[in-house]
């Protein structure tokens, strides 16, 4: 009996749900050999253009393994009646883990401490600055979704107080509604990024709301690059606007801005927020049980939904 066929631009982590896909599934790699391919595998940020929809006439699932989408063109995947499927929930803990450790890199000095100790000034008698106490201060979330919610349940936990904004208030939230990210960022001390990215949030965070953060304020970015106007925040990093920031994303993946990387106090992690054992195989898991449901004729565990 012939296996299905999928389409893997991205492979599985840990490897043997990648030995799984190979297991069940007859898988392939070059798009022009796979014009009867039903499935096509991706990531969020790697996604699926309009072109290369167009030369796969026989897709019907665009199974991505993440929570992004904003690199899968949904307008053209909705008209030719492809289903979407993504990853939620699974990761959301990870990311979160992941904003909260890099506040505190950030606010702590953590990442500037070990290239000093490294550098050999420590043993130089040289002194490093001091740092801020993130946990007397009040955080910001800008975007409360899956893992905006996460993320606030985390802070709340160590004390903090947490404000939040999304598209509208959310009337059994446990944490204080601010309408947009300006007079959010006026009213909190580290602001963290959760958003969705996209064209509504494309440079979302400009140089009026790092502004409106502050001298003392941190901005934390585990969502997506394009929600930074990466320009404008070197220019507050570099001008002390703001006092530092943190980021695990950016708009050009894996190129960074030559001017994040000269900005002082700017903490730089390569988009490893969904990056632990954990959350990895529970994403696979969704992955494979959304491409088995698919062709079982069952419904999908997990389709996107706009």
């Amino acid at each position: 009996m012939t296996r299905p066929s999928v389409l893997a631009l991205v492979d599985l982590k840990p490897g043997e749900m990648m030995d799984r896909l190979l297991a069940d599934y007859e898988v392939l790699r070059d798009i022009d050999a796979a014009a009867d391919v039903e499935v096509v595998l991706t990531a969020g940020n790697l996604g699926l253009s309009g072109a290369q929809i167009a030369k796969l006439p026989a897709l019907k699932l665009i199974a991505v393994n993440g929570v992004g989408v904003d690199a899968v063109d949904l307008t053209e995947a909705a008209r030719r009646g492809i289903a979407v499927t993504t990853t939620p929930d699974v990761l959301s803990l990870a990311v979160a883990e992941m904003g909260l450790g890099l506040a505190l890199a950030c606010s702590r000095r953590i990442a500037e401490g070990d290239r000093f100790v490294r550098a050999g000034r420590w043993a130089g008698k040289g002194k490093l600055g001091l740092g801020t106490s993130m946990l007397e201060k009040r955080a910001g979330i800008l975007g409360y979704g899956r893992i905006g919610r996460r993320l606030a349940d985390l802070l709340r936990g160590m004390g903090m107080e947490v404000l939040y904004t999304a598209r509208t208030e959310k009337p059994y939230a446990p944490d204080t509604y601010r309408a947009d990210a300006l007079s959010l960022a006026r009213d909190c001390d580290v602001l963290f990024v959760t958003a969705a990215g996209g064209a509504q949030t494309r440079e979302l965070i400009n140089g009026d709301v790092l502004a409106a953060l502050g001298a003392d304020g941190i901005v934390v970015n585990v969502a997506r690059g394009s929600v930074m106007d990466a320009a404008a925040l070197a220019e507050a990093l570099s001008c002390g606007v703001i006092a530092g920031a943190a980021l695990d994303v950016f708009d050009d993946e894996p190129h960074v801005p030559q001017c994040l990387l000269d900005a002082p106090n700017c903490v730089l992690s390569p988009h490893i927020g969904s990056a632990t054992a954990e959350a990895r195989r529970a994403m696979a898991q969704l992955v494979l049980d959304n491409i088995g449901a698919h062709f079982a004729g069952r419904p999908l565990p997990t389709p996107y939904e706009v």
